[in-house]
């Protein structure tokens, strides 16, 4: 892959300040105690984007009943998979090597890499402040979601709109589009079950497990749905796949209304009824591991998977700091700057 440049040859009169890139996934605590896990879920779960109750309904419920009770058991999943030797969760490990390997590539002194996390630290707020602080004049935001949702990649955009608002400040700005279905990152998945295949042995089924959302969301226009679908059948016509063998599915869900179906949960359950042994289970809508993959499918799935007769659940690694992540990376955001500076061209006066 070749290194970015900010300044084209072919337009030597275009003139730019820095740019700063802004890595941004969903967030986690900093701690596995009680009272750091209560401080990150009151920040998520307050989020109108994601719960989008009235209020007054759902604050006497999260403040009341969830967050007296939900924090320790959370906790207590969370230090299953807690990383001890850097004293952080997967998700922030992760999001933070992918930003320092994408740095490593293509950082000059004209092009600054940060990260952040909506929920919790390090906040979109502080890393904008940085950035500011360092004399960047047009942003890139990348929400590390491949398809959209409103509950995800909305409320990045909302987060940053509210941050510069309150900055009184006006970069150029910018978000890199969701890649749900771009060539490179279905090439990347296919490659990730290739190897996991080939350490493990050839599953019997292979669940694209997604994170849920209620129905209503998608009956409100939130395309995910749409997206988790166009990312699946992408990923079995790369992989010459059929829809029973590589069914879709939704994990993580909340609450007593209607989710997205089938579930992750209940699709083992089935094929472990049916007889089969060993199932592989890829999260396509994940770029990083976390709880969602690590400890809720990698421990907890898998447990009521060899319950009910199965005997070998493969969690397929997400992408991580592979290098097929950070090329992926590379590409998306040297393609975004691209075509801003395609368009600045276009916009400066002619001799």
């Amino acid at each position: 892959m070749t290194a970015i440049t900010i300044n084209e040859p072919g337009h030597p009169t275009l003139k730019h300040g820095k740019t700063g890139v802004l890595l941004v996934n969903l967030g986690t605590p900093e701690a596995t105690d009680a009272r750091s896990v209560r401080r990150y879920l009151a920040e998520f779960l307050s989020d109108r984007r994601v719960v989008d109750y009235p209020r007054l309904l759902w604050l006497p419920i999260l403040y009341g009943i969830i967050l007296n009770v939900r924090p320790a058991k959370t906790g207590r999943n969370y230090e299953k998979i807690w990383r001890k030797e850097s004293n952080e969760s997967p998700l922030r490990y992760f999001t933070r090597r992918q930003a320092e390997l994408l740095s490593e590539r293509i950082a000059t002194d004209d092009l600054i890499i940060e990260w952040a996390m909506r929920y919790g630290l390090p906040s979109i707020a502080d890393k904008l402040a940085r950035l500011k602080e360092l004399d960047c004049d047009r942003l890139l935001i990348f929400p590390l979601y491949p398809q959209y949702s409103g509950t995800t990649t909305g409320t990045v955009e909302d987060k940053v709109s509210d941050v510069l608002k309150a900055m009184s400040w006006n970069p150029a700005l910018d978000f890199v589009q969701p890649f749900f279905d771009d060539p490179d990152y279905i090439n990347a998945l296919a490659r990730s079950v290739d190897k996991a295949s080939a350490d493990n042995g050839q599953p019997e089924q292979i669940i694209l497990s997604f994170h849920g959302l209620p129905v209503r969301y998608v009956r409100q226009g939130d395309p995910y749905e749409k997206h988790c679908q166009n990312t699946a059948a992408s990923f079995r016509l790369k992989m010459g796949y059929s829809k029973d063998f590589a069914p879709i599915a939704y994990q993580s869900i909340f609450g007593s209304e209607k989710w997205l179906e089938p579930t992750t949960e209940g699709l083992l359950i089935k094929a472990a009824e049916a007889g089969t042994k060993h199932v592989a289970v890829i999260a396509p809508g994940f770029v990083a591991d976390c709880i969602e993959t690590l400890e809720e499918v990698g421990i907890g799935l898998s447990e009521i998977f060899k319950a009910k007769g199965g005997e070998k659940l493969t969690l397929i690694p997400c992408l991580n700091d592979s290098t097929d992540m950070i090329d992926l990376l590379e590409t998306l955001v040297g393609r975004e700057i691209g075509e801003c500076l395609a368009v600045a061209a276009q916009a400066q006066p002619t001799a």
